[in-house]
């Protein structure tokens, strides 16, 4: 079938990604559509220079014109805050570390703005993101498949953990299998006006931002003391008992009297582990970094270097009700050869999986550093991500 009859409504971001995006599905004929999604408008905490959201609407127009495509704004606000700005001030506020950008692909682009692209005649809606969608057949039933972009480097499978085999199925990610470098020379040659324009660095839709006065907009500050642990302090960890996979738990949380007192903070909910600054504690001979954040007591534990045991573990866990399967793998989770992340652009490492009654126990073959909870722990299997989690 010509793709002049398949209709893609492609988010367009007012950055060089989704320009791009945008080029290519026209080029090869489909019936285009831009949209842009304004989300967020308080400006009081964000660095405006940065990613104006006003600015970028216009870029996103610009480009449009330019490939001469129908363009429109909507308005999102409000299921923004709710959906993901109030999830965030949740998690900070019960001491977990949230990722907004993997919550706002599965709620408001590949959900909200899906069913809004639905209502405008869309067969697919499109992204400026760095993956592939492959599709396959098992059992007469059509498969897709989630796989990492062809730039390494840029690859943004892991934000979109969460998705479904429904939202897979109706989306394109036309720069997927090309490069960086290769997106800002197409823009270029076709004299696009975001070809240099610089990639954006902050929340997805919100900017650049400055997260204790985000935060502040809803969470109070509320003293508290910090305390020092000792590098010799033996701290908790997960341990894989052998072969058999039996799950041996140490105390899991820091007391007052592990450690000493070096100083105060101004909220225990403003903080995740790992964080290096915002102490505001000097006199040290290296740096400190936040081993754990006791939000119920207000304290905040801290190590002093970045090499402390206390940094790092060499298993995590989900909970059974927190594990997404992109596809139908429900019994791949038995192989052992796997590589994960726990964040964004890490490179992958080896893990192996093991499920009891409740949990999935993730495994490292090399301890990882700064592993908190609310974070989401992406598992792939030769370039495809095959389900994730959020970390207990």
């Amino acid at each position: 079938m010509s793709n002049t009859k398949k209709r893609v409504v492609v988010a367009m971001s007012g950055g060089v990604d989704s320009s791009v995006a945008a080029y290519l599905l026209k080029r090869d004929d489909y019936d285009v559509l831009g949209v842009f999604m304004k989300n967020w408008h308080d400006t009081n905490v964000t660095i405006s220079k940065e990613c104006p959201w006003l600015e970028d609407s216009y870029d996103a127009m610009l480009v449009a014109e330019k490939l001469s495509i129908p363009f429109q704004v909507v308005d999102l606000s409000k299921d923004y805050k709710t959906k993901i700005v109030d999830y965030m001030f949740s998690e900070y506020k019960n001491g977990r570390t949230p990722n907004p950008d993997v919550l706002c692909n599965r709620e408001i682009k590949f959900d909200l703005f899906l069913n809004i692209a639905i209502s405008l005649g869309a067969d697919y809606i499109a992204t400026g993101h760095y993956a592939q969608v492959k599709k396959s057949k098992l059992n007469n039933k059509t498969l897709f498949h989630l796989k990492a972009g062809k730039d390494k480097l840029k690859d943004q499978s892991y934000f979109l953990c969460q998705l479904t085999q429904y939202q897979l199925s109706k989306t394109k990610f036309p720069i997927g299998g090309i490069s960086k470098k290769k997106v800002r020379q197409i823009a270029k040659e076709n004299n696009l006006i975001t070809a240099e324009k610089k990639d954006s660095q902050g929340l997805c839709f919100v900017g650049k931002v400055k997260l204790p006065d985000f935060l502040q907009q809803s969470l109070k500050p509320k003293p508290g003391i910090v305390i020092l642990i000792d590098k010799s302090f033996v701290g908790y960890d997960l341990i894989n008992n052998g072969n058999d996979y039996k799950i041996i738990s140490k105390p899991i949380n820091y007391k007052k009297t592990d450690g000493k007192k070096i100083g105060e903070h101004n909220g225990a909910h403003f903080y995740t582990i790992g964080q290096r600054k915002g102490l505001s504690i000097g006199g040290r001979k290296n740096p400190l970094y936040v081993l754990s954040t006791d939000v119920i007591n207000n304290i905040i534990y801290v190590g002093e270097g970045s090499d402390h045991p206390g940094l790092f573990r060499s298993v995590l866990r989900v909970h059974s009700n927190n594990m997404h399967f992109i596809s139908d793998y429900s019994e791949i989770i038995k192989s052992k050869n796997y590589k994960a992340r726990i964040r964004y652009r890490q490179a992958l490492q080896d893990v192996s999986v093991f499920k009891n009654s409740k949990y999935y126990y993730f495994t490292f073959k090399k301890p990882q550093k700064a592993i908190a909870s609310g974070q989401f722990v992406a598992l792939y299997r030769n370039e495809e991500l095959t389900c994730s989690g959020v970390i207990d």
